[in-house]
């Protein structure tokens, strides 16, 4: 898999993480686009705020769930959840928040990381969107070179069977000949009697 398709793969499930806090009812939800330099293992932080810890823990296991459910995918690590002021699902490509709204307040993520790029859950759809919907035109329109170079492929491999046909050797017909008559037997010919 290339690192272009791993990231896709990633944004997709932040959206459905996104679409999990929305569902939820999650407030200010926001993804950060970290920046390469500054992120370290991560590329995105999925930040939402719960009313209260109650609801924190709803949208945690739902996402949780989610993820699993749909894509086979589970959190590397879980912190926070008995607390419920802050959670945090490690997903080692980007990571879940789910604050109360005074924990977010008070340690205001989106100021630490001043590099990221904030975006709504909205925007961050309407890129996914196009970026794959790009991928499925280069996909769909390939460069003439590629083209040829496929349809060379195709026609050498019909070729070679018609090749082998017109290269498989006829049995000899002198061999064939040169077969000699079975020997006589060397018992007398009698004529019938009348």
């Amino acid at each position: 898999m290339t690192q272009t398709q791993a990231h896709q793969e990633t944004r997709i499930l932040v959206q459905a993480a996104a679409a999990v806090c929305e569902d939820k009812k999650g407030q200010d939800t926001r993804i950060l686009e970290l920046d390469p330099i500054d992120s370290g293992l991560s590329d995105f932080f999925l930040v939402t705020s719960a009313s209260n810890d109650r609801q924190a823990v709803a949208i945690a296991d739902e996402i949780e769930a989610r993820l699993k459910r749909d894509f086979g995918v589970y959190a590397h690590s879980v912190e926070g959840r008995r607390k419920g002021d802050w959670i945090l699902l490690d997903y080692v490509d980007f990571v879940v928040h789910v604050f109360l709204a005074e924990r977010r307040a008070f340690y205001d993520i989106e100021r630490l990381r001043k590099s990221a790029r904030p975006l709504t859950p909205s925007e961050f759809d309407a890129e996914l969107k196009a970026a794959l919907a790009e991928k499925t035109r280069a996909v769909r329109t390939k460069s003439p070179v590629k083209a040829r170079a496929a349809s060379a492929k195709s026609a050498a491999k019909t070729e070679e069977p018609a090749k082998r046909a017109k290269t498989v050797k006829k049995p000899a017909r002198k061999a064939a000949a040169a077969k000699k008559p079975a020997p006589r037997s060397s018992a007398k010919k009698t004529k019938p009697s009348r």
